[in-house]
């Protein structure tokens, strides 16, 4: 069993790491690519492409300027400890054992804009570039075209490892569009977290992100593998309701916030 989440635009460089270990993400060469090409443009160019504040793309800038290999621990931290977000919260990996973070690093993978895929423990330097971003490339017009099956193979691979080829996508539709699912070697069941408001279950952004880290705590900390066990899934007041799922779309609902 794979779980797959999002990125988050916020990151944190300055709490330490909790942990030594580390490994690279496997796709630097593509993401070289894609810091020569962004080094191009001007503040005002990433401004306009990502819908940001003249301070931000400033930021970014200046993040892709500095961006370099060999990734180290002075220049990098360890993806699942760089993302701050509400998924980041939900999945609270910094309180995690090693053994837990073994675990982490088999059953998890992060999908990214600018890495393709991550493992948990994969030294990451600081970007900001979201898998939407219509960024025309040598590839195609936006970054979809860019990762291509890249995105696809890398997981396959990883779900060839196991014994349950099931990918349980955590991730936004916006990240999980890199994934071509009639490629993919497995099943893919897809969780949804809703709240009751006005009187009926809905989406809620920042709980249903929340919830996703949840979940994938959930699995961490239980140590499971096979995906049927997710429907036990109880954190924050969640609990599986049957009759709102359908088929592999399962659906888990809380009446209190």
């Amino acid at each position: 069993m794979l779980l797959v989440i999002s990125p988050a635009k916020n990151l944190d460089y300055d709490t330490p790491a909790t942990t030594g270990r580390y490994t690279l993400p496997q796709h630097l060469d593509h993401s070289d690519e894609l810091i020569q090409q962004l080094r191009n443009y001007s503040v005002q160019d990433i401004a306009e492409l990502m819908k940001l504040s003249d301070k931000l793309s400033a930021l970014n800038v200046a993040r892709y300027e500095s961006w370099s290999q060999p990734f180290t621990e002075e220049n990098a931290k360890q993806a699942v400890l760089a993302f701050n977000g509400d998924v980041y919260s939900g999945l609270n990996a910094g309180d995690f054992s090693e053994a837990e973070l073994d675990f982490t690093q088999q059953h998890l993978r992060i999908l990214s804009g600018l890495y393709g895929v991550l493992k948990p423990l994969d030294l990451m330097q600081p970007y900001r570039l979201e898998m939407g971003t219509r960024l025309t490339n040598p590839r195609g017009k936006d970054l979809y075209a860019f990762w291509g099956n890249i995105v696809t193979e890398d997981l396959n691979q990883t779900l060839a490892n196991g014994n349950d080829p099931v990918l349980v996508n955590l991730a936004s539709n916006e990240y999980f569009k890199s994934v071509k699912p009639k490629e993919l070697n497995g099943r893919i069941i897809t969780p949804v977290f809703k709240d009751w408001k006005n009187g009926q279950y809905k989406i809620i952004s920042f709980f249903a992100k929340k919830a996703r880290g949840l979940m994938c705590r959930y699995a961490i900390k239980n140590q499971i593998t096979d995906a049927e066990q997710l429907k036990n899934f109880d954190l924050a007041g969640y609990q599986y309701d049957d009759s709102l799922s359908k088929g592999d779309t399962w659906v888990f609902t809380r009446k209190e916030s």
